[in-house]
């Protein structure tokens, strides 16, 4: 497994921004497909956004045109930037790993996850 450490969650109003990272250091991060898995109290988790060893990325329907999410094999990092923020984007946010033999495709399931960084988005 890898090891995953996300930040920049915290309080917005709706309409604001927010940009979470999260960085995996030690692994051939180009070797890896990346997503962003998000969960809201009493609800199932909902993949996000991913982001393919070439850059392909995919989003739910809900996030399209307001959510990007972006990488950085460089510096074994995976952004996802949050625009237009609105309540129902409340949850706490995974960032996930899994290494992928395709280089435009994801697997649909992640073997590695971070801690989880809350969003809180009020009206």
């Amino acid at each position: 497994q890898v090891q995953l450490v996300e930040s920049g969650g915290g309080s917005v109003q709706s309409g604001g921004s927010l940009r979470l990272s999260c960085a995996a250091p030690g692994i051939t991060f180009s070797r890896y497909c990346m997503g962003w898995f998000r969960q809201a109290p009493g609800k199932e988790r909902e993949k996000v956004a991913s982001i393919a060893r070439d850059g392909t990325t995919s989003y739910v329907n809900s996030v399209k045109d307001q959510f990007t999410i972006s990488r950085d094999n460089a510096k074994n990092t995976v952004n996802l930037l949050m625009n237009s923020l609105k309540p129902e984007d409340t949850a706490v946010y995974y960032c996930a790993a899994v290494a992928s033999v395709w280089y435009s495709y994801c697997p649909t399931t992640y073997n590695s996850w971070g801690q989880g960084t809350q969003v809180t988005v009020s009206s």
